[in-house]
């Protein structure tokens, strides 16, 4: 009579053995290392270190980078801060960078309505979401109170961050 103590069948299938180093004794111990993937083989060889092994835990990091999910390590350039592009008034349209993403139309219509008469106000967003892209325009009465408004509020602090505030370009000029 057989005794099964499990649900599982002792009958091994017809291509070997279910543990493939059962019969060989305990191989976990007396393992080789890894062998190389074909991409550690290259990195080694175009001057990666030969000894080091795979995984997350041993990638080098590099510039603050953390490691990717694979293993590799991506490398941060840091790119210098970009200066706003200050464009001369010549609209009464003004553009309005570096905002918070926080403000709102109304936030700047009380803000630009301290310098002159504002006739709209209009932040700009992502679709999807809604959120805020951090920049905005708003249009002033006329040229002269635009005017005012960029010497008055550029580098003005807002929300805690400090506003950009130039002329917005024209549709010629961001067709260029």
């Amino acid at each position: 009579m057989k005794s099964q103590s499990s649900g599982r069948s002792s009958r091994r299938r017809r291509g070997g053995s279910r543990r493939r180093y059962e019969s060989r004794g305990d191989r976990a111990d007396s393992r080789a290392p890894a062998k190389k993937s074909f991409w550690q083989k290259i990195t080694a060889f175009f001057g990666g270190s030969n000894n080091q092994p795979s995984g997350n835990s041993s990638a080098i990091v590099r510039n603050g980078a953390t490691p990717a999910r694979n293993g590799s390590t991506p490398v941060r350039s840091t790119r210098p801060a970009r200066k706003p592009e200050t464009v001369e008034v010549t609209s009464p349209r003004l553009y309005v960078g570096n905002l918070s993403f926080e403000a709102t139309e109304s936030d700047l219509f009380d803000l630009f309505n301290g310098v002159g008469q504002v006739q709209n106000a209009e932040v700009v967003t992502y679709k999807h979401n809604e959120r805020s892209k951090g920049f905005a325009f708003v249009q002033m009465q006329s040229i002269e109170e635009a005017k005012r408004a960029v010497e008055e509020l550029h580098d003005k602090e807002f929300l805690g961050r400090k506003l950009v505030v130039s002329g917005a370009k024209t549709d010629n000029h961001s067709r260029n």
